[in-house]
């Protein structure tokens, strides 16, 4: 039977119908906010999954053109690989579920968000996140939620929740925060040099609203939820434990504490193995139990040489980062390129700039039809000393890049002070922690090098947390074995003026403001301590591009003369491409982008269209090729694409016919005799054979 419950939520109904779509379905719901509608399922497989070591959650975000009124691009005409924004999406919403279920989980379990009706003034991503977790929330799935999340934006310094479109625009700060009543799980934020302080303040008001969506939920949950499967989590043996954990832990430990992560990962293998082939004699059967034991000795070895001796697996303080070295321009031909080793991760990050016309075009849900700065972000298998395929980029690999383009997007300049598509390729060439923080560092690197007039230098870090009850530690600048066995992984990007962009994570479930806090404190002064580094290296951006970068120019012309400029079917601009080897942009106000690595041709471009808009006339002289020759006279081409007669008798000489003076493609000195209605009548003072 369809039940509706419905709420407003800060100027738009929230509305939830249970009972009538997709009910073979573990738990579905059909989410609207405004006329912004999501169908969110949940399903989980009969039985456990074996022989894995992990849960296996899949969210999966699927956007339906139809939603916008758009038909998909490309041959096919239909929906195919999902955009990068569906893929970050589904990343999104996935983040704060995942911590709310049992590690002992083997069971498969499958989210699908269909879109299928956008209003922009509505993010579907918020009711997304809303409907997975009610989703699984009313279904028979144990589940330790609900949890939900809002985005938040600011206004001349005023928090905004769930803003519009219209307010989007306007803000200073993109921020998504997920949590639960108790609290925060996850926050993913882009700002303009927003301050701490303020960021704090931004993610409690959220934590606020959330707590009244949780509430929402729940009311949902007692009237139709589902009594939950009894189901059995992946324990390791107990006795398997009791015979091997503390020798386990004792082994392992005498590993930790050197700074190079080769060396140590060596021992620890070395260690590992003896383990297992110890205990393999003694329980054959209980491989995975005994992998599983080591892996919780490691964690806990980790976490109370933080938390007791307050030493890190390297062997650093708390609050230290690693060793770094700068490098800009690295590589010889490209436009610019950064080199930014911290530690042993390491970024090698590519700047390509190019005409406006090589702008990415946008096909997905959102509003956004190109973008002009674009960020891209590889991991090879070898960063991690590792063999494996080479694939396009997966979930991961955009993720990252999407950070580190949201922390630099504010310090990019605009069109009219920089007229160029920006394209910056990072690629991890060693990886032991925060990859996607040292490419926003490698990034600016690059684009200081390239000659890109950034606001600002930008430096990003990690931070991690240790908590064991009401005590916590905060750890600056994570390393991969403290990302991994941590319960925090807080990215802190930003300006030397404010923060550019957050990724957090949480393990746990949920954080505080004294965490909070104490974070984004130590963040800052990682960020300055790398900031400085960076400038060392490079303090400003260069003066000029380089040598194998394109130069463009930029020209206004009236809007009424664009028709012109470009002609039918693009013959005009087609033409003066061919000619002189340019691209060249046209924008709706006027102006006019002409680019190309020589100067010279640049300039014959505009010096082509500045003689197509130039107003023809009377008394103005030319020389023009002749077109065509009819009876009475010859046509000749004028500077600005337009063609003019010289009628029989207007020739230096009498003639029986036009023939006898000139044929087509000579040249012609002629004078401007008459202009009205486009019909241009011209006088012929001289003829030049070709």
């Amino acid at each position: 039977m369809k039940k509706v419950f419905s709420r407003e939520f800060f100027g738009q109904e929230l509305s939830v119908e249970v009972g009538e779509l997709a009910q073979l379905a573990n738990g579905s719901v059909f989410v609207s906010y405004g006329d912004t509608q999501v169908l969110v399922t949940a399903t989980m497989s009969k039985d456990a999954v074996s022989g894995i070591d992990y849960f296996p959650l899949s969210v999966n975000y699927e956007e339906k053109m139809y939603a916008v009124g758009k038909i998909p691009g490309g041959f096919l005409r239909r929906e195919g690989r999902a955009s990068e924004k569906a893929t970050l999406s589904a990343r999104l919403i996935d983040r704060p579920l995942r911590p709310l279920f049992d590690k002992g989980f083997r069971n498969d379990v499958q989210v699908i968000i269909t879109v299928v009706s956008v209003a922009y003034d509505a993010l579907p991503e918020f009711a997304g996140l809303f409907g997975a977790s009610l989703a699984v929330c009313i279904s028979d799935i144990p589940f330790d939620g609900p949890a939900a999340g809002v985005h938040i934006g600011m206004i001349d310094g005023e928090i905004v929740i769930n803003p519009n479109s219209e307010q989007r625009e306007a803000s200073s700060l993109d921020l998504v925060v997920a949590g639960t009543e108790e609290g925060v799980l996850m926050v993913e934020a882009g700002a303009n040099e927003v301050v701490e302080k303020t960021m704090i303040d931004a993610i409690l008001q959220a934590h606020e609203a959330i707590k009244g969506l949780v509430e929402f939920q729940k009311d949902i949950i007692a009237e139709i939820g589902k009594e939950k499967k009894d189901l059995k989590y992946y324990r390791p043996s107990e006795e398997v434990e009791n015979a091997m954990y503390d020798e386990a832990y004792d082994r392992l430990k005498g590993c930790f504490g050197f700074p190079d992560k080769a060396r140590r990962d060596e021992l620890i293998d070395e260690a590992q193995d003896e383990i297992l082939q110890k205990y393999l004699e003694e329980f054959p059967d209980s491989k995975q139990d005994i992998k599983e034991l080591i892996d919780k000795a490691m964690k806990a070895i980790v976490r109370d040489m933080i938390v007791f001796e307050k030493k890190r697996p390297d062997g650093r303080d708390i609050d230290e980062i690693r060793p770094i070295t700068c490098e800009a321009g690295k590589l010889a031909r490209v436009h610019g390129s950064g080199l930014f080793t911290r530690g042993q991760t390491q970024i090698l990050t590519a700047v390509t700039l190019g005409a406006l016309r090589d702008s990415q075009i946008i096909d997905n849900l959102t509003e956004e039809e190109s973008k002009r700065y674009m960020h891209q972000y590889n991991f090879p298998p070898y960063s991690t000393g590792e063999t494996g395929p080479i694939r396009g980029p997966g979930r991961r690999e955009i993720g990252h890049g999407a950070l580190a383009e949201r922390a630099l997007d504010p310090v990019i300049p605009e069109i009219d002070d920089f007229p160029y598509t920006i394209r910056v390729v990072s690629e991890a060439l060693s990886s032991n922690g925060s990859t996607s923080m040292g490419s926003v560092c490698g990034s600016t690197l690059a684009l200081m090098d390239a000659g890109v007039p950034i606001k600002a230098a930008v430096a990003g870090i990690a931070m991690g947390l240790i908590k064991e009850e009401t005590d916590f530690t905060v750890l600056t600048d994570i390393q991969g074995v403290e990302d991994f066995y941590g319960d925090m992984d807080f990215k802190v990007a930003g300006t030397s003026r404010g923060i550019t962009a957050i990724q957090m994570d949480i393990k746990i479930h949920g954080i505080d403001e004294a965490i909070l806090t104490q974070a984004l404190n130590q963040a800052y002064s990682g960020r300055m301590f790398i900031l400085k580094k960076m400038l060392d290296e490079i303090p400003e951006p260069r003066e000029d591009l380089k040598e194998f970068a394109p130069r463009i120019i930029t020209m206004e012309i009236p809007v009424d003369k664009i028709r012109e400029v470009i002609g039918t079917g693009g013959k005009v601009i087609n033409k003066i491409i061919e000619e002189t080897g340019v691209k060249i942009d046209i924008m709706e106000d006027g102006k006019v982008y002409i680019g190309s690595p020589n100067l010279g041709q640049a300039d014959a471009a505009r010096e082509i269209i500045l003689g197509i808009i130039r107003e023809i006339e009377v008394g103005d002289t030319f020389t023009g090729k002749v077109t065509r020759i009819m009876t009475f006279g010859a046509f000749v081409e004028l500077a600005n694409g337009k063609e003019g007669l010289v009628h029989i008798s207007k020739f230096p000489r009498r003639l029986k016919k036009v023939e006898d003076a000139v044929k087509v493609g000579d040249l012609c000195e002629v004078r401007v005799t008459k202009n009205e209605d486009g019909k241009i009548d011209l006088v012929c003072t001289k003829i030049i054979k070709q």
